[in-house]
């Protein structure tokens, strides 16, 4: 008998220099490695080598309303290019964590208007990622 989980985007924290984001959109976030942790290759006689990647960057997406109140918090941000510490959250399950100690948002977000309210992503680089 297997057991049903329940996502619920409540349990999502993303908390950068200690303030933490409200007002997601849809997308909420999205954490994506700059590379495998390994690859592998192959000889001409079939010797297989696995390599290690010590890469540590990695990209965070985090796409807010634009009525978030850290939308100018974030552009801020951008535009000054400081190093910053993230954590991303989930505390449902199953639990995960990521922590990254120096990390920065690589610009301000697209200003788009129209006849509805348009989403602001954010690219947040990261240096030194821990995923948990």
């Amino acid at each position: 008998m297997s057991k049903a989980a329940t996502y619920d985007p409540n349990d999502l924290a993303v908390i950068i220099k200690s303030v933490y984001l409200t007002g997601f959109s849809e997308d909420m976030v999205e954490i994506e490695k700059a590379e495998n942790n390994y690859e592998t290759k192959v000889g001409a006689q079939g010797d297989v080598v696995r390599t290690k990647i010590n890469n540590p960057l990695a990209t965070i997406k985090v796409t807010l309303l634009p009525s978030s109140p850290q939308v100018a918090f974030l552009d801020r941000l951008a535009n000054s290019g400081e190093l910053v510490p993230v954590s991303v959250i989930y505390s449902g399950t199953p639990k995960e964590t990521t922590t990254v100690t120096e990390a920065y948002v690589t610009k301000p977000a697209t200003r788009s208007y129209g006849n509805e309210a348009a989403d602001r992503e954010y690219e947040i680089q990261c240096l030194d990622i821990d995923m948990q």
